[in-house]
């Protein structure tokens, strides 16, 4: 699946960033073979769209390094081991009872009731790995809970506490600083600042600093698995630890070296992590930019570890439309498993892939999601005639499949704004979907809904659970007999008019034709006039009788485009219901 040609005028943000990514990991090691990116995600509640771009910037630079033919790894680290620091609003199955477990790590915490998953952290995983698949994301996922608990880390935590007071001097610089005020940037709430961070454990400390100095190390209580500890002592020779529980007041002595129940806090944890998996590339929140933000500050305690800090973009945030900026720890924050059961994967993708990391962009759950399948129809249809500018050919390109090869697609992919009103007419009715959309070409008319599947699906999808029930599309059951009597002359001609010419237009491209044509015919015009070649009020005159059908049909201003609306009702009940 070519990509454009690599030039600086004609590449788009995907390609810049895998040159970069390949010189880098070149320079780092110079005919080593392997290209490692990363993206970190937590598991502390619904994994939201505003996250997934954590995963889906390095995903499309490592799917160009990959098609270029270099070897590739995209990791994610699942923040599995962060403590669990709140309970989540609005998540089903789950009560204030949750409390109780705030400060244990999250595979430690129950699932929400009902799940068939064993832990928290497990159940929000599930979902997200789900959606991965069926958007072609291809990773290796490693989970923070299994490293620490299995001992991985063990020599790079021994290594950071033999190194705790060169720690503790970069941590310093930045206790006291605080970010510069930007008069064009509004402030940071703190949903926005989680999100931000890239892991739940972004309002976790620094590590404790007392009377027996600074750790960066903190172990969850042997008692009651909370992180809720403070390090009182430390003996570097035997690696002796003691340290005691504020919650439950227990207190114990341990080897380091042996012990496996605590993790390195999260400014120090991340940059160890870019040095034991040789991270290249990997983009980072917004919130990134002030001074103090773990990534800043990360960049300076890698080289502790004997690493170098990845490249990579600060990422903008993801809207909703009609929404607020979206956080994880606010109930219906929309989810990619949201956004796929309207939208195709391929949509999805491309949504992600045509914006630089630093734009922000909204996601459509409302109306807004017809204008964007129309966008998507118009560039796949110049993507096939050669038509499409090279940056909108790529973004297309990386929407549609990845090196692997194409994600499945619509074979008859029809408008979606037509497929949403189709179900919404027929209201689950697939023999009567089935005839609508065999009579929109009759031509070449579908034969079974599988060939719009699953963009059929999607569009019912959404009109069953986006669209308010007063907005759904009720077809009358008996003509408006006191409005028909009501009529005058001109709209009596122009239903007549419409009717005469129903049956040799009868298709969604006869129709539309038509329906459009009798104000003009009606004012002494071809039906094929062009704007141009008419005057304003013709314009008036159509919105007038376009009206008058809505109402007649569906006892309402508005409603479904005309045509489709037409093919739904069928010719026999439109000429009852426009009194024929």
């Amino acid at each position: 699946m070519p990509i454009v040609a690599q030039s600086t005028e004609t590449t788009d943000w995907v390609s810049r960033f895998a040159d970069e990514v390949i010189a880098e990991s070149e320079r780092r090691a110079p005919g080593k073979p392997g290209v490692v990116v990363a993206s970190g995600l937590s598991p502390s509640g619904p994994i939201h769209l505003g996250n997934l771009r954590e995963v889906m910037t390095p995903h499309l630079v490592a799917d160009e390094v990959r098609r270029r033919g270099h070897e590739v790894r995209h990791l994610i680290s699942w923040d599995d081991y962060d403590r669990y620091r709140k309970v989540p609003a609005g998540v089903p199955g789950v009560d204030e009872s949750w409390a109780e477990h705030i400060g244990k790590p999250l595979t430690s915490v129950p699932a929400p009731k009902g799940s068939p998953h064993p832990n928290w952290a497990e159940h929000f995983k599930a979902a997200m790995v789900d959606s991965l698949a069926e958007m072609g994301v291809e990773f290796d996922g490693i989970s923070q809970t299994a490293q620490y608990t299995s001992g991985v880390y063990r020599e790079q935590i021994l290594h950071a506490m033999k190194h705790r007071r060169d720690i503790d001097a970069i941590l310093d610089q930045y206790r006291t600083k605080k970010a510069p005020a930007k008069k064009s940037q509004k402030p940071l709430d703190e949903a926005e600042l989680e999100a931000a961070e890239g892991s739940g454990a972004a309002a976790e400390d620094d590590g404790s600093s007392g009377s027996a100095g600074y750790f960066p190390y903190k172990p969850y209580c042997g008692n009651c698995e909370k992180d809720l500890t403070t390090v009182t002592a430390y003996d570097d020779d035997s690696t002796e630890l003691t340290y005691a529980c504020t919650a439950c007041g227990f207190s114990e002595t341990v080897r380091l070296s042996e012990f496996n129940c605590g993790k390195l806090v999260w400014k120090v944890d991340w940059p160890m992590r870019w040095a034991y998996e040789g991270v290249v590339f990997e983009p980072s929140g917004v919130d990134h930019s002030s001074p103090g933000s773990s990534f800043q500050v990360g960049g300076q305690i890698v080289g502790i570890f004997g690493g170098e800090q990845p490249i990579g973009p600060m990422y903008a945030f993801v809207g909703i439309s009609g929404m607020a900026k979206m956080s994880s720890s606010k109930g219906g924050v929309p989810t990619p498993a949201d956004a796929l059961k309207i939208m195709e994967p391929q949509l999805l993708r491309w949504l992600y892939a045509r914006r630089r990391p630093n734009q922000s962009f909204k996601i459509a759950f409302d109306q807004e999601i017809q204008r964007l399948y129309d966008e998507w129809d118009r560039l796949d249809a110049k993507v096939a005639d050669g038509s499409a500018l090279p940056a909108d050919a790529a973004a297309h390109a990386r929407a549609v499949g990845t090196a692997a090869g194409e994600l499945p697609r619509t074979p008859r992919p029809l408008p979606y704004r037509t497929l949403a009103s189709v179900a919404d007419i027929t209201a689950g009715h697939e023999d009567q979907a089935l005839r609508i959309l065999g009579e929109l070409d009759p031509a070449n008319p579908i034969a079974s809904l599988d060939e719009a599947r699953p963009r059929y699906d999607k569009a019912e999808a959404w009109i069953n659970t986006h669209v308010p029930a007063d907005q759904r599309t009720i077809v009358r059951q008996e003509p408006d007999a006191e409005l028909l009597k009501s009529l005058d002359e001109p709209s009596r001609q122009s239903l007549r008019l419409l009717l005469d010419g129903l049956a040799d237009h009868w298709s969604l491209d006869g129709l539309t034709h038509h329906v459009y044509g009798v104000p003009k015919v009606q004012a002494g015009f071809p039906a094929d006039a062009t704007p141009k070649e008419l005057p304003p009020e013709i314009k008036t005159a159509q919105r007038t009788f376009f009206a008058l059908l809505y109402h007649l049909l569906v006892g309402r201003d508005t409603g479904p485009r005309l045509p489709t609306l037409l093919l739904a009702v069928g010719q026999d009940r439109v000429r009852t219901l426009l009194g024929e």
